[in-house]
């Protein structure tokens, strides 16, 4: 019996020492990751051209650092403003900035271009030092309009991520809201740019990434922050005088940043440069319109990491194409570089080390919870709950969440584990985020209550056991995601119906036609009886837009909270039908006859009696506002392409022939009003 204990004792000790070693050669190998660190510089410019040509050499802007940097971002706004550019995100102006550009790099270096991102004037560079460029990976662009309806590219913001050596980077160009009057406007546009600018990643199992997940982050461009609460001579007079501390106090975007309104985290250098905005173009001086704007610090650089140093921060006063001034920074950034030869020895070393240790050791963690309830989750709302994952067992593990026997994926398409996989080293814990999200395409069978927020999770454990998460949560119903036909038998709001009833109704539709039921109710169902015409949802979000909005310059520029939301509301609510307002199944005929008016009409009148009801109230509500198009300044062209694809949406991708037929078919029923609707319906009872 002695001699078993003390086998057994000293099998312990042996492990322990084994562990011990283990311990310290993980520590090796994170010390060789994490300590190499390499300096490079980033040069940042931005430069609003206000649509003009490049009619002069960039070099004393781009190429005025001392020594080459090791990279160029470089930004522009306003690259075009023609009406063509906005609409069909093309222009020649392009390819005419970019060759200014490259001839305008530091003439001591060669550079490699790396990527172009543009969305309609909004455009950003990439070029890096040939030497640098075989380190660069994962590169991946992605733009977001917040201009027009909310949407479109006149505002907004264009994305470059990459990963270099081991730092993942995030470069972002944005032009926001203009005028001094609209800083909340602005602050807006960059919290839509933050939650709608997301990047895919090479591993389709893992969420996208989003702009501040990455270890980097720069953004520069057009911001379009004003001086606030100065006359205009006042402001001129701190300029000559070069009081520049004083005039930055009236500054909006500090004073944003110092309520941590937006740009929480993020650094500015001090700004020792005159306002670079607005010039009279071709000059450095004022403008002398009628307007006479106020000088201000739209241009603007700002950062988010550590190891970042900044070592110049000027604008450029001898470019005078545009009417504002172009500006530089240049960072010196630490970046993480991994030593490969010793990685890899100390990488085979450990390896080793666990081989020996397999047999006598097996991963295992505690969660500090096994089961989550997800309270009143509604439509587009999201939700998250953390689950701590620790590591109490004697080695390393790898987890992942793995899908369920004949499923296809880990989980329901509603939820999502951030992060998914990952690693996890000996007594270390990580908070994986259990994120609930109902969008489009699974908000319709949780409307009907075909589908329960319901789901287990199995975590698995690398030569480990598995574990198990239950996740549950009730659904508040919407109307977002619910059928045409299913909203106009509802007389309340479906989220004060009773589930059982909802079902009822469907199965109701499944087996008749909504232009029969005026007569076939008998009565007996009182939620059925007497259907209305139109979705009262509709009615009401169509009906606040014609009494308020439509005379008012394009009607998503409104603040939040009031006509712009209700804009946006009904945008959301017919992308989200799971039947579009033309049903799938009449996609063929309307591309096949879309050049034919009378023959688009016909479609149209064949259209189920709801469907062709919200069709037509819809196009004659467009019809209104155009008749005001000299006070809304809307024109077929901006609303067609806008919503032909909500109301004759493919059921597969579109490519551009197919966008081109849509909006043509579109196109009828805006230019001549329909015959059987006017914009003057009723209010559903």
């Amino acid at each position: 019996m002695h001699i078993e204990q003390q086998t057994h004792s000293s099998s312990c000790v042996s492990v322990c020492e084994m562990f011990l070693n283990l311990n310290w050669q993980l520590l090796s190998l994170a010390c060789v990751v994490t300590s190499c660190e390499s300096l490079n510089s980033f040069f940042l410019g931005t430069y609003n051209v206000n649509g003009q040509n490049p009619k002069e050499s960039l070099s004393p802007w781009l190429a005025s650092t001392t020594t080459p940097p090791d990279f160029y971002l470089v930004a522009f706004q306003e690259l075009d403003l023609s009406k063509e550019a906005f609409l069909f995100n093309d222009t020649p102006k392009e390819p005419e900035w970019m060759l200014a550009v490259y001839k305008g790099l530091h003439p001591d270096a060669k550079y490699a271009f790396v990527k172009l991102v543009r969305l309609v004037g909004i455009m950003l560079l990439f070029y890096v030092k040939v030497e640098h460029a075989a380190h660069i990976s994962e590169v991946e662009v992605e733009s977001v309009g917040t201009g027009v309806m909310g949407r479109l590219g006149n505002k907004g913001a264009v994305a470059i991520r990459f990963q270099f050596h081991n730092s993942d980077i995030c470069v972002v160009n944005s032009h926001l809201a203009a005028h001094t009057e609209e800083f909340e406007r602005r602050n807006q546009d960059f919290k839509d740019i933050c939650r709608r600018m997301q990047f895919s990643q090479d591993d389709l199992t893992l969420p996208p990434l989003t702009i501040m997940k990455h270890n980097v982050v720069l953004w520069l461009g057009d911001l379009n922050y004003r001086i606030s609460d100065l006359e205009v001579d006042h402001v001129k007079d701190l300029i000559a005088k070069k009081d520049f501390e004083t005039l930055y106090n009236h500054d909006q975007l500090k004073r944003q940043m110092d309520e941590e309104v937006v740009f929480v985290g993020f650094t500015e250098g001090e700004i020792d440069f005159q306002p670079t905005y607005k010039y009279d173009t071709g000059s450095d001086q004022w403008d002398t319109s009628e307007k006479c704007r106020v000088p201000a610090w739209c241009d603007r650089i700002l950062w988010k990491g550590k190891n970042i140093k900044q070592l110049h921060y000027q604008s450029h006063m001898t470019l005078k194409t545009s009417d504002h001034k172009p500006v530089s920074s240049l960072l010196e950034i630490g970046i993480k570089v991994v030593n490969e030869e010793s990685y890899k020895r100390t990488f085979e070393e450990i390896v080793r080390d666990i081989d020996r240790l397999e047999n006598d050791c097996i991963p295992s963690v505690t969660l500090s919870q096994r089961e989550f309830q997800f309270q009143d989750v509604k439509f587009m709302q999201h939700q998250a709950k953390t689950v701590t994952v620790y590591n109490d067992g004697q080695v390393p593990c790898q987890f992942e969440f793995i899908p369920k026997l004949d499923e296809p994926s880990y989980c329901k398409p509603w939820l999502t584990a951030n992060p998914a996989k990952g690693f996890l080293a000996q007594g270390a814990s990580v908070d994986i985020d259990l994120e609930v999200f109902v969008n489009r395409t699974t908000a319709p069978e949780l409307n009907s209550g075909q589908q329960q927020l319901e789901d287990i999770l199995v975590l698995h454990l690398d030569r480990g056991k598995d574990y198990f998460i239950f996740v549950t949560g009730n659904y508040l119903p919407s109307c977002f995601g619910s059928s045409l036909s299913t909203l106009c038998l509802l007389k309340e709001p479906i989220q004060d119906m009773p589930l059982e009833t909802i079902r009822e109704l469907l199965t109701f539709l499944t087996t008749r036609d909504l232009g029969d039921m005026k007569s076939t109710s008998q009565g007996s169902n009182p939620e059925t009886d007497k259907p209305q015409e139109i979705p009262k949802e509709i009615w009401m979000m169509v009906d606040h837009l014609y009494r308020n909005a439509k005379k008012q310059v394009r009607i998503a520029l409104f603040s939040p909270g009031s006509n712009h939301s209700v804009s946006e509301a009904l945008l959301l609510f017919l992308d989200a039908l799971p039947e579009p307002v033309i049903p799938f199944s009449f996609y063929p005929q309307c591309l096949e006859c879309c050049s034919d008016s009378s023959q688009c009409r016909q479609i149209i009148s064949m259209l189920p009696q709801c469907h062709k009801n919200v069709f037509n109230y819809l196009t004659a509500f467009l019809q209104e506002l155009l008749k005001f198009s000299a006070h809304n300044r809307l024109d077929v062209n901006i609303l067609a392409p806008i919503f032909a694809g909500l109301l004759l949406r493919s059921p597969t991708k579109q490519d551009s022939t197919e966008k081109r037929k849509v909006k043509e078919f579109f196109q009828h029923f805006l230019v001549q009003t329909p015959s059987d609707r006017d914009i003057h319906y009723k209010s559903p009872e």
